[in-house]
């Protein structure tokens, strides 16, 4: 919950990013049907009618489940939705894994969005990058201030704790929904990614979604799978059965180890090992 007077800041942001909205005049929106970019395209959408596109692109390091997702999402605003195919992995730097990772997929992405707006007539493409996503090492930032892109909801300095009290006060069932990442994010930097590992980090979380945990990543390290948890889902430490279930079906999957991350869930893991001059 936010504070009173958080609300009353919270208020003057939103304010600000309505007039923004509205004085892009149209938007395309880069759509994946997250906390964020559901919570934008509402705001546009709302302002902007049917001057607003959600694109949402589908790949391998991208869950059938969340594309299901964003497009029962974009149904129920009645936004104007199309879906477009772009499998990073045949993007030259992006299975290699390097620190770049993010800006080849994004600099990839965004083009097409940028050919795909220009061609229905709307003057602006959009994402649904947050004011907390400015401060973690993000080189997809790059790929969108080189090609334009803006990020409404960073620009009015909207947090995601604000995004979520905003999006629940919007009526949208995505307002605590768990915050996700594409599959790519599992991998250390260095280790090269391929649609197998993908299916492999795929299978192994919708199994642990599936026996009831919530805000999670399983991070690929090779061979190990290393289990991120809230630490208020932790206690399944205690439960023989239930670490055996876990390790069991992990490794039928295909993982030789598994192992539990003591810190727990956080978003950004893999960039702790970055040198500052890296970040």
């Amino acid at each position: 919950m936010l504070e009173i007077e958080e609300l009353t800041y919270t208020e003057q942001k939103f304010s600000h990013l309505k007039e923004m909205l509205s004085s892009m005049g149209s938007v395309c929106v880069a759509f994946s049907g997250g906390v964020d970019s559901t919570f934008l395209l509402k705001v546009a959408r709302d302002l902007l009618g049917d001057k607003v596109l959600a694109v949402t692109a589908t790949s391998p390091t991208y869950p059938e489940s969340e594309l299901q997702e964003a497009i029962s999402l974009a149904k129920s605003m009645d936004a104007r939705h199309i879906v477009i195919s772009s499998n990073e992995l045949e993007i030259p730097g992006f299975s290699e894994n390097n620190t770049n990772r993010c800006y080849h997929c994004k600099n990839e992405l965004f083009r097409k969005l940028k050919t795909i707006s220009g061609g229905y007539g709307i003057s602006n493409v959009v994402d649904g990058s947050n004011h907390d996503d400015t401060r973690d090492f993000r080189p997809g930032r790059r790929a969108a201030e080189e090609l334009g892109v803006r990020s409404p909801l960073a620009e009015a300095g909207l947090t995601k704790k604000e995004i979520r009290y905003l999006s629940r006060r919007l009526g949208l069932r995505t307002w605590n929904k768990p915050s996700f990442a594409c599959l790519s994010s599992r991998f250390p930097y260095g280790e090269r990614i391929t649609e197998a590992k993908l299916r492999k980090v795929d299978e192994a979380e919708k199994f642990l979604r599936g026996l009831g945990f919530t805000q999670f990543r399983v991070r690929h390290h090779n061979g190990i799978a290393r289990l991120e948890f809230l630490p208020e889902e932790m206690s399944f430490f205690n439960d023989s059965d239930m670490r055996l279930r876990i390790a069991t079906e992990l490794k039928s999957i295909g993982f030789d180890y598994v192992t539990v991350d003591l810190l727990g869930y956080r978003t950004g893991s893999m960039n702790e090992v970055l040198k500052t001059d890296e970040a």
